[in-house]
């Protein structure tokens, strides 16, 4: 999976990443739903080590162009793992107290505490994308928060939080077949809205704001990943892989207890 890590410094060309690639897997999507299911298993295993060690903290960054596939996802990925130690936080429009704090207060105050993993279904990089493409706020103050936000995730990481950020890379044509069968299918329905069709007149200054953030904040302490997305199998294989690989490295082990549990006898 390190094809798909953005190294730090390394300069990214979304025109130049194909959506429809499947890097370092040569199985098909019979056999890439199965092998998901296998690591399904594994990663509520590890989640479960996770939470019984009370330790470490994760948190997982998911962005994507409309459509992109962040909610299947959290739906498919983190399949079987137990709520009580994962948590989706959503970034909607600021509320008008969130509005009178700077940017990033919503955001700190849904970070993973101890033995959690949370998940950001959008994120703080909303704050120099969309403010960015529809002109919310001047050049000046969006350019100076990449830095603001790579100083932010430093902090966090520094306290532990182990940081995994996935970018679901689709291309335009994928985006319009998905906008359409939402339109088709009734029971998508619910999910279009007419304003999706004026986001994507904009698809291309959404392409350089993202490639802007991929190059600018991919650091060695909170990485980006570019997921090739148009296959949803491999999406979710390719994330289910890395989680499990990052969580793997954090050599947990189960608490050991303050007894010996061969004097306990239960009547």
């Amino acid at each position: 999976m390190k094809k798909l890590r953005v190294e730090s410094g390394k300069k990214v060309n979304l025109a130049k990443i194909d959506a429809n690639a499947s890097p370092d897997y040569d199985g098909d999507k019979k056999e890439g739903k199965e092998e998901l299911l296998r690591l399904n298993e594994k990663l509520e295993a590890l989640q479960e080590l996770l939470y019984a060690e009370h330790k470490h903290k994760v948190l997982v960054v998911l962005q994507a162009m409309d459509t992109g596939g962040k909610d299947g996802v959290i739906r498919h990925v983190f399949e079987g793992v137990n709520p009580q130690g994962v948590r989706v936080a959503s970034f909607k429009v600021p509320t008008a107290e969130e509005l009178d704090h700077d940017y990033l207060w919503r955001v700190h105050k849904q970070v993973p505490g101890k033995g959690e993993i949370v998940i950001f279904n959008r994120s703080h990089y909303e704050d120099v994308l969309v403010v960015r493409v529809h002109k919310l706020v001047s050049q000046k103050v969006w350019s100076r928060r990449f830095e603001q936000i790579n100083r932010f995730e430093r902090m966090l990481a520094e306290e532990g939080v182990t940081i995994l950020k996935f970018f679901l890379h689709i291309d335009k044509e994928e985006q319009k077949a998905r906008l359409q069968a939402r339109l088709d299918e009734p029971e998508k329905l619910w999910k279009f809205k007419p304003g999706d069709l004026k986001e994507r007149d904009l698809w291309d200054q959404y392409t350089q704001a993202y490639e802007d953030v991929l190059n600018k904040t991919s650091t060695p302490w909170a990485p980006w990943y570019v997921i090739p997305a148009n296959k949803k199998w491999y999406r979710n294989l390719a994330i289910a892989r890395i989680m499990i690989e990052t969580l793997e490295n954090l050599k947990m082990e189960f608490p050991r207890p303050d007894f010996d549990p061969k004097t306990i006898e239960i009547v």
